[in-house]
């Protein structure tokens, strides 16, 4: 599962591979309670509550596998990559850990390269500081539901709390599952 996917793409490669039915997936996304301390104050009763910290990383699964057991994997390989300095690191610059994924995931969408995530960071940050729109077009292909190598102004307008051109300060959450890299550079953006 490479960075970047969102939980919509790993559930469906999931389901196409045997493991879980897609339905199951999303239903043990919004009701199972997972004991991780990232989730400590996330609410129950949406799937994308999720979103964001479904780790990318390889996997063996087991054919008909149950949903929860599944995402679970996910989850303790975010939580095993987590430490102690990243929470830290937050809380130095005055975000929770779910705006750090959340920031995260929208440097996986944008970035090209590892030397542009922690430039990308801080852009977003200026930007944040500055009260002004973020005009991230990754999100707007979260809103939208598809990758677009080129949006037109039409998609620009989409009607989504996702769209970053309209709407001022980051999105309600994560938009992909963001990989180490991207969560790093979060937490260390460069200074710009």
């Amino acid at each position: 599962f490479p960075e970047g996917y969102t939980m919509e793409q790993i559930f469906t490669k999931l389901e196409e591979n045997g493991v879980c039915d897609k339905d199951d997936l999303y239903a043990a996304a919004a009701d199972y309670v997972y004991n991780y301390s990232f989730l400590e104050d996330v609410e129950t009763g949406d799937a994308s509550r999720l979103e964001g910290f479904l780790f990318p990383d390889t996997y063996e699964f087991y054919q008909g596998m149950q949903a929860s057991s599944a995402i679970n994997k996910f989850l303790e390989a975010f939580h095993s990559n987590l430490t102690a300095d990243m929470y830290n690191q937050a809380e130095n610059l005055g975000i929770t850990l779910k705006q750090a994924v959340t920031v995260a995931s929208m440097i996986e969408g944008e970035a090209a390269n590892d030397d542009e995530r922690a430039i990308i960071a801080s852009v977003i940050y200026n930007r944040l500081a500055a009260d002004m729109p973020l005009q991230i077009d990754a999100t707007i292909q979260y809103a939208l539901g598809e990758h677009k190598e080129v949006l037109t102004t039409e998609d620009l307008q989409v009607d989504s709390p996702y769209n970053t051109y309209l709407h001022n300060g980051l999105p309600p959450g994560p938009i992909c599952n963001p990989g180490l890299a991207s969560i790093k550079a979060a937490l260390q953006p460069a200074d710009t």
